[in-house]
């Protein structure tokens, strides 16, 4: 388990074309309201929320950035980091689905391989739809990406997308934790302390062997 006073925060990028819906998940998220009115991202916006996994709090910290190709060069800086990102695209907007391999390269070109979930968004809009379920499906696995769908109007899995993400980022930091904490640790020399760990609570006792003593090492200093 990972040490309590240890503040868990998950960078998270949220990255599709524009008009797909990114701003609007976030703030539904993180803020709980909805907004028709479409506002052009200008660069990146960040907004965040507290969530209890495990028993742990964690700190999701996402990032809206601009999906209009002249803002390339900003949000491209702002990827660095991160831990987990949302590749988003719209039931209505043949384009955003196209363009989804090349969202997923910007990204692997500045974080290589993070958590990633595809969103089909806007499934309220399904009469209007010009992408199927089953082009959907065939991308996510050929990205190797879970496909979850949402509609950020009627707050339908919003909450999930974020939520699996920090799963799975919180389920590898505590692999990795584990792995790089040893259950025991070799002695050091005969006369430096020992370190031992009791199997009850993986405790670390400091202990040291009891070793006749030289004459020459009492010379040399040595108790």
């Amino acid at each position: 388990m990972l040490e309590e006073e240890l503040e868990i925060a998950l960078k998270v990028i949220v990255v599709g074309n524009g008009g797909v819906g990114k701003t609007s998940m976030v703030q539904r998220y993180c803020k709980g309201i909805y907004t028709k009115d479409y506002k052009k991202t200008i660069g990146v916006d960040f907004l965040e929320r507290q969530i209890e996994l495990d028993g742990e709090d964690i700190r999701i910290m996402l990032w809206d950035t601009a999906g209009q190709e002249e803002f390339d060069a900003i949000t491209k800086a702002y990827y660095r980091g991160a831990q987990a990102c949302v590749l988003t695209f719209s039931t209505t907007d043949r384009a955003s689905f196209e363009a989804i391999r090349e969202w997923k390269v910007k990204v692997e070109n500045e974080c290589s391989e993070i958590p990633t979930v595809l969103v089909q968004n806007k499934i309220d809009l399904m009469d209007k739809a010009v992408v199927s379920f089953d082009e959907a499906e065939a991308l996510a696995q050929s990205l190797g990406c879970r496909l979850i769908r949402t509609s950020v109007k009627e707050d339908v899995n919003v909450a999930s997308v974020f939520r699996y993400l920090a799963n799975k980022c919180h389920q590898q930091m505590k692999q990795q934790y584990n792995a790089a904490t040893p259950i025991t640790q070799p002695t050091i020399s005969a006369f430096s302390p020992t370190f031992q760990s009791k199997a009850t609570n993986n405790t670390i006792q400091l202990t040291r062997p009891s070793v006749k003593r030289k004459p020459l090492q009492k010379r040399c200093g040595i108790f």
